[in-house]
């Protein structure tokens, strides 16, 4: 926990209400997007009970599994939830928009849209990565056939959870996660879990403090869980003997469908407060002015979605069980470099996320003393732009002589670090040479260089790009990382080669 954030909840505790920790949206929020609240059963590995879901407050689709042990019921209820999730999908496809590459010399088509999926919490974007892992290699033939749209809502829902451990994606999003990114409570990171409990911090009700409301909410029959988890006393209570006289009501088709009423009215209600607070928590999201990174960050979504959709339209296969050495290198280098390219955003585009960093001696905040825009340096070969800079600032500087800064205003220009003097009155003097951005010529374009007066934030942070890293191809895997891949043979091609 940074100190800034440490301070925030500090201040959240004695406020009695949460402190906001950014001033501006750091992801993308969707016109349309697919509300999912899933519930798990209690004491089975994976096991779908029911979900509401849809794009509309006020049009909640209930799917329910009477019996989540049976396993083609969890089958049918994947079906159905295909039948809600793959239409809204594919509603994405219908509009393209051309992409200049290559310095313009060429155009790529990507979706003008992509889709956006939330879920209450991290634990939801597990049950959807576990449920689409276990219904992605399914086949509608064969033993144990299944519904054509089952493995096909699998490679879609394991799609959506790879893309939820890229840094700064948008398309699927756990509403906790989202809210705290803006929001800090006075209570601890796992109470900020409970999506109930940390709204009551966020927005309260008229006449109470955060902690009162989150306190309330803590109930399981003010506000149940907001899943998948159930609460354990509504598990023994309630839902087993209802779920016991579907199952009893065999030879009874009358009682049965009572049995099945009850258990919808139950699981109806369970999910329904949830449902309500998902999107409340998007209003509180859609109130904040989105950052100015934001749109560039989904059009990488975008990309990720059209091209997914062109392997799927080529008959492309599912994602394996595990990447080998060399993809789990690739995988991590790239999650690695979007972590960073992220950090980096954020604090260009957020003040209070900046205030982080010049907490951390990463950056200051200096006002423009002195300024020589017309300065040639002609040492070299050939005489370059490089004007210099004097500011003033009361924070430390941390940056040695020769460090080179940005600003957050020009992030495009370089500052290399000439001289660094401190002052008799508490403040440092810095002279800055600054290069990039001013384009070719010996004059520096109106606007290009700081003038006298004003105030820059100057960093370490960068915003240059992050060249990929290089790695052998999978059949150079080296020996020290298993070698290369081996592929069975079919039985008697085995017996020929062996």
């Amino acid at each position: 926990m940074s100190t800034l954030r440490a301070l925030a909840k500090a201040q959240a505790l004695a406020a009695g209400v949460a402190q906001p920790v950014a001033t501006v949206r750091h992801l993308h929020l969707a016109q349309r997007p697919l509300v999912l609240v899933p519930l798990a059963m209690a004491g089975e590995a994976h096991a779908p009970l029911a979900a509401l879901v849809g794009t509309d407050p006020a049009d909640a689709r209930l799917l329910v599994v009477p019996q989540p042990r049976n396993r083609d019921q969890r089958f049918r209820f994947v079906t159905e939830l295909a039948a809600t999730v793959l239409p809204w999908l594919d509603g994405f496809r219908g509009v393209s928009e051309a992409v200049a590459v290559d310095r313009g010399r060429d155009v790529r088509y990507r979706y003008a849209d992509a889709p956006q999926l939330w879920v209450p919490n991290p634990a939801g974007i597990t049950f959807l990565r576990l449920l689409g892992r276990s219904t992605r290699f399914r086949r509608p033939d064969g033993e144990y056939p299944v519904h054509p749209a089952v493995p096909l809502l699998g490679r879609w829902l394991t799609f959506f959870a790879e893309r939820a451990e890229q840094p700064g994606s948008s398309a699927l999003l756990a509403m906790t996660d989202a809210l705290t990114l803006h929001w800090a409570t006075g209570q601890s990171a796992v109470e900020d879990q409970h999506l109930p409990a940390l709204l009551g911090w966020i927005d309260p009700p008229a006449g109470s403090t955060g902690a009162e409301a989150a306190a309330r909410a803590e109930d399981p029959a003010v506000c149940p869980p907001a899943g998948p988890a159930t609460d354990p006393e509504f598990d023994n209570v309630a839902l087993a003997p209802v779920m016991a006289a579907w199952a009893a009501a065999d030879d009874d088709p009358a009682a049965r469908d009572e049995a099945y009423a009850e258990l919808v009215r139950l699981l109806r209600g369970q999910l329904a407060p949830t449902w309500e607070l998902m999107w409340r928590g998007l209003g509180l999201l859609d109130g904040l002015p989105p950052g100015a990174r934001v749109a560039a960050r989904w059009a990488g979504d975008r990309d990720a979605f059209t091209g997914y959709a062109e392997h799927l339209d080529a008959d492309g296969g599912p994602q394996p069980r595990h990447d080998g050495a060399v993809a789990a290198a690739i995988r991590l280098h790239r999650l690695e470099r979007a972590a960073t390219s992220y950090a980096v955003q954020r604090a260009y585009d957020d003040p209070l996320v900046m205030a982080e960093h010049r907490l951390a001696g990463e950056a200051f905040v200096a006002d423009v003393t002195l300024a020589d825009p017309g300065r040639v340096d002609d040492s070299g070969k050939r005489p370059v732009l490089r004007p210099r800079i004097q500011v003033v600032t009361t924070e430390p500087v941390r940056m040695p002589v020769g460090a080179t800064l940005w600003s957050t205003a020009r992030p495009a220009q370089k500052a290399t670090v000439v001289f660094v003097t401190p002052a008799a009155d508490g403040r440092t003097e810095v002279v800055l040479e600054l290069s990039g951005g001013m384009g070719r010529g010996l004059t520096a374009p109106p606007g290009s260089v700081p003038q006298v007066g004003e105030r820059l934030c100057l960093t370490t942070l960068s915003e240059a790009y992050l060249p990929a890293g290089t790695f052998p191809t999978a059949e150079e895997t080296p020996w020290t990382h298993g070698g290369p891949p081996t592929y069975e043979l079919p039985g008697a091609l085995s017996s020929v080669v062996g």
